[in-house]
């Protein structure tokens, strides 16, 4: 018998979101008391309409922490498990639908193409899954996959980027068509759409999609675009927006394009720029939390993303500290679909 095999859009019903608490051994060392401000934040919010489960080497510093900081923790599940940093959208969990029962994929993470250490991340949804915290059955899968290279709409679209898909450092004994015959086996892809332009200055990801553009309900497509053409993105992100228009979904018709604005350069101290985005954003229950950087255009980008998600409050975070590390709100968070806690 044939398996229905789905990989279900961010936007449908959670039980909660996977987070890493940053400590001192991760590369959050000397800003410690910013990003877990952030944290703070994130969890905040999201506990409002679901769980977060955070897993962390000390449950007990990050629970007196967390409470010292006035953060409500009672549908916060604290989890002991090492990690080397704190990316969990690229190790934690991929949740598939198998014959409408969520099945857990493991891929591997190797830190985005061997770039960084990932030993102890690439263990922590196996570590997550002994623990009982997460119910449904784990595959192990040998394919180098992260999180932040998909999107989703749930009904069997798949949008993603050449640049990381077919990094040499990942899986060179594929090539794009082997890929994409992964997406259809393991996520149930019918059609894979594959953007060939489009990268933020101060990206480790080799151009993940979540940094660029977005699939949203109702044939919507968030992304990023630059109006400046002195700008180094303005000619990349032109080309991604033709591309864009070219697109058209599983009826035929043309995706409706929602830009967002690209922040003024956001810098660090040595004068390199950081990969500020506002397509970066996560989807709960009933909600959108948008990172935000300090800028004119916040707004803008809070406004543009209420349209692509009529009903659900958007909350802004302040995630300037984040990007220090060349990433942002979705790539420290991993939604658990519903039927993955316990």
């Amino acid at each position: 018998m044939s398996m229905a095999i789905r990989l279900p859009a961010e936007w449908e019903p959670q039980d909660g979101v996977l987070l890493a608490w940053p400590h001192g051994a991760t590369d959050w060392a000397d800003q410690l008391p910013e990003v877990r401000r952030v944290y703070a934040d994130l969890i905040t919010a999201i506990s409002r309409f679901e769980k977060v489960l955070l897993t962390t080497p000390d449950p007990d510093e990050a629970r007196s922490w967390l409470l010292q900081a006035g953060v409500p923790t009672e549908r916060v599940i604290f989890a002991a498990a090492p990690t080397n940093d704190t990316w969990t959208r690229d190790c934690g969990p991929v949740t598939v639908q198998v014959n409408q029962q969520p099945v857990l994929l493991d891929f591997g993470f190797n830190g985005w193409g061997l770039k960084f250490a990932a030993d102890q991340d690439n263990q922590l949804t196996r570590r997550l899954k002994a623990q009982g915290l997460l119910i449904p059955r784990l595959n192990t899968i040998g394919l180098i996959l992260e999180g932040g290279s998909i999107e989703s709409d749930g009904a069997g679209t798949i949008l993603t980027t050449s640049g990381c898909l077919l990094s040499p450092n990942r899986n060179p004994q594929l090539d794009r068509h082997e890929l994409e015959g992964a997406l259809q086996s393991l996520l149930g892809a019918r059609r894979v759409h594959w953007l060939e332009h489009g990268q933020l200055a101060g990206d480790d990801t080799d151009a993940h999609i979540d940094t660029l553009a977005r699939l949203c309900p109702d044939n919507t497509l968030l992304y990023t675009v630059c109006d400046d053409p002195g700008d180094e993105h303005y000619q990349p992100l032109n080309r991604m927006a033709a591309e864009l228009q070219g697109l058209r979904d599983q009826t035929g018709r043309p995706y409706r394009l929602l830009p967002l604005p690209l922040p003024a350069p956001c810098l660090n101290h040595a004068g390199h720029r950081l990969p500020a985005t506002y397509a970066n954003f996560l989807v709960i229950n009933g909600a959108v939390l948008v990172p935000t950087y300090g800028q004119p255009t916040d707004n803008g980008a809070l406004a543009m993303i209420g349209l692509a998600f009529p009903g659900r409050e958007v909350i802004g975070i302040d995630c300037l500290p984040l990007i220090e590390q060349h990433g942002s709100l979705h790539c420290i968070t991993m939604q658990l679909p519903a039927g993955v806690l316990p």
